[in-house]
């Protein structure tokens, strides 16, 4: 009888690079005849994926290699550990789960599949990939890692490019909340695609550049998204005409992180001035804040003060881009993501959303070294 079952530890496995580059995925599908399409249909999984391992341009999950050696009726060793042993060792998360039961994304990111825990329900209106469970991870259906793009950006209207990306391009997009600094951190760490930074602004216009320099060196691309309005929300009952009125009085803020743009704005307002206040997460979480009372005042974009209907105080004006290595613009994930940001249809959307400036809205440019 076939041994395709397998023990799976508290630590799960994933085939090593090692053991792929031996794998016999592909001849085995040849000598039943099968195409890769037909081969991911008996296997359920993507025709993606069964290309990228044969490729050896993905490690399989333990539960990919089982279903794969179900259908092949062997072993997960003698498919992909021969004659080398399997390689057993935990799943490669992006970051580790905040417990021992969580729901998770796959992707591949820079040649790697990364296990992603789910966040930010409301910006990703898609199912989870599976569940991990007690060290066990559980698919719930076919792979889509190849055909997933991570966007790390503090945006608050992702989740409307995420939604329009899926429906024009057959892609989907996984959105990560974070400000400027943490988003440029990740895509350094090659943990996610694209990350959104806005710390230019017109007196200022190259920081986008310098901010992703630092990082990241020259090889890098910027994509605009948009300029859009940055400034401080206030209650419907404060009647304040200028920012300046509202450092004369003692406020409760709500604060972004450090290392944001929001909050280097704030900074900059306050300068050498005491306040009190508390760290949210997110523009929209500055908005809240305001809106239930525990908070004064907080620096956010005008579309998420304007959503949470809270009167809007305008500081500056800043530009939104997208970072992304330069030697990934031929990925169909970003060439997909340029395309959109350059349709008409997308440009009159995104300039419809409180704030927004769509007039520069797709144009791109590298960073160069001095």
């Amino acid at each position: 009888m076939a041994r395709f079952d397998m023990i799976i530890s508290k630590d799960d496995m994933i085939i090593s690079n090692a053991a792929t580059s031996s794998n016999y995925v592909q001849k085995r599908r040849l000598a039943h005849k099968w195409s890769q399409a037909e081969l991911a249909g008996r296997a359920g999984i993507s025709r993606a994926a069964i290309s990228a391992i044969e490729g050896k341009r993905l490690s399989p999950s333990v539960a990919t290699a089982i279903a794969l050696a179900r259908v092949f009726e062997c072993s997960v060793e003698e498919l992909f550990g021969h004659p080398q042993a399997v390689a057993v060792a935990g799943p490669e998360w992006a970051w580790l789960p905040s417990g021992d039961h969580c729901r998770y994304w796959e992707a591949t990111v820079g040649g790697r599949s990364r296990f992603f825990p789910v966040e930010a329900a409301n910006l990703n209106l898609m199912p989870h990939d599976g569940i991990w469970k007690q060290g066990v991870l559980q698919e719930s259906g076919p792979s889509l890692a190849e055909s997933t793009l991570v966007l790390a950006s503090c945006d608050p209207a992702a989740g409307f490019l995420a939604a329009e990306f899926a429906r024009q391009s057959g892609f989907r997009m996984i959105v990560l909340p974070r400000g400027g600094r943490a988003a440029l951190d990740l895509l350094h760490q090659r943990l996610v695609h694209v990350a959104g930074i806005h710390y230019s602004t017109a007196e200022h216009p190259d920081r986008n550049r310098e901010a992703a320099r630092a990082p990241l060196g020259a090889d890098c691309q910027l994509l605009r998204v948009a300029e859009w309005e940055t400034g401080i929300a206030i209650p419907t009952d404060n009647h304040s005409r200028s920012a300046q009125a509202i450092m004369r009085n003692p406020v409760r803020w709500a604060l972004r992180e450090p290392g944001s743009a929001a909050r280097e704005c704030l900074d900059e307002l306050l300068g050498s001035r005491r306040f009190s206040g508390r760290q949210v997460s997110g523009h929209a979480a500055v908005a809240e804040a305001v809106r239930s009372g525990w908070a004064g005042a907080g620096v956010c974009v005008r579309f998420a003060a304007a959503e949470a209907g809270l009167n809007f105080l305008t500081v500056c004006t800043e530009s939104l881009d997208l970072c992304f290595p330069t030697a990934s613009q031929h990925d169909p994930r970003i060439k997909a993501l340029i395309r959109l940001l350059r349709t008409r249809s997308y440009r009159r959307f995104l300039s419809e959303l409180p704030g927004y400036d769509a007039r520069h809205t797709g144009d791109m440019c590298g960073l160069f070294s001095n």
